[in-house]
């Protein structure tokens, strides 16, 4: 792994990605929107910046040359399809070899054995009605782009991350295949870490084609029940 592409660079996970990045030695292209350009003016002398919409392919063309990964946060804004067109356009544009890694939340499942509490389910509907009603977000873009993720035969992987905080790392979180193990109950990561585990699986062989659930690695749960279910932690 010698160049990285970021897409969503702007983002607080994607500044944490940018950090993870740099300082494993990578050289780095951080796309973002033009007017979101200024928010990486602290990288300015140490990344290359690709303005533009992430959904735009011609953009994704660009900035992916010659990376030999790609980091990209699937975010739905709108609702024209924008996560969607996002991950199309890294799976149409990035190079043959490269490991491809996307991040979304617990509502996606791959396989239908992800297990959710009802106070999970009830809000993950009101705010995608809500979303959808203000034309802010529509939840059903990101669990298109997973889709067609899914159905790919990329390198990929798909991170599924918990509810997020700030604060200084814990080390990479650990993980689990299926929401609803024991294991991920605290339903806690921080931003900074959800950001490592993102990085750290261009490195993991392992995690081609899945979809790992990831908690905190000092959460009450990963610490209770992580030891006795053997759940991984990527080896740094």
């Amino acid at each position: 792994m010698e160049k990285v592409c970021i897409i969503g660079a702007s983002g607080k996970l994607g500044q944490y990605m940018i950090e993870h990045a740099l300082a494993r030695g990578y050289e780095v292209v951080g796309v973002c929107r033009a007017q979101s350009v200024d928010k990486l003016a602290r990288f300015a002398d140490r990344i290359t910046v690709v303005p533009g919409a992430t959904n735009d392919p011609a953009v994704i063309q660009r900035a992916v040359a010659g990376c030999d990964g790609v980091l990209t946060v699937l975010v739905p804004w709108g609702v024209h399809g924008y996560s969607t067109g996002t991950a199309q356009a890294v799976l149409d544009h990035a190079e043959p070899h490269a490991r491809l890694i996307f991040s979304c939340g617990w509502h996606i499942t791959r396989d239908g054995k992800d297990r959710y509490g009802l106070g999970f389910r009830a809000f993950v509907w009101l705010f995608g009605l809500i979303a959808r009603l203000v034309r802010a977000a529509d939840i059903d873009d990101q669990v298109e782009a997973c889709q067609r993720i899914f159905a790919s035969d990329r390198r990929w992987t798909v991170v599924r991350g918990s509810g997020l905080e700030e604060g200084e790392s814990e080390g990479l979180p650990v993980w689990s295949r299926h929401v609803g193990d024991p294991v991920l109950a605290s339903n806690l990561t921080r931003r900074v870490d959800f950001a490592l585990f993102m990085v750290e699986a261009l490195r993991d062989d392992g995690l081609v084609q899945e979809t790992p659930a990831i908690v905190g690695r000092r959460s009450p749960s990963a610490q209770g029940y992580a030891p006795d279910h053997g759940q991984q932690a990527l080896a740094a």
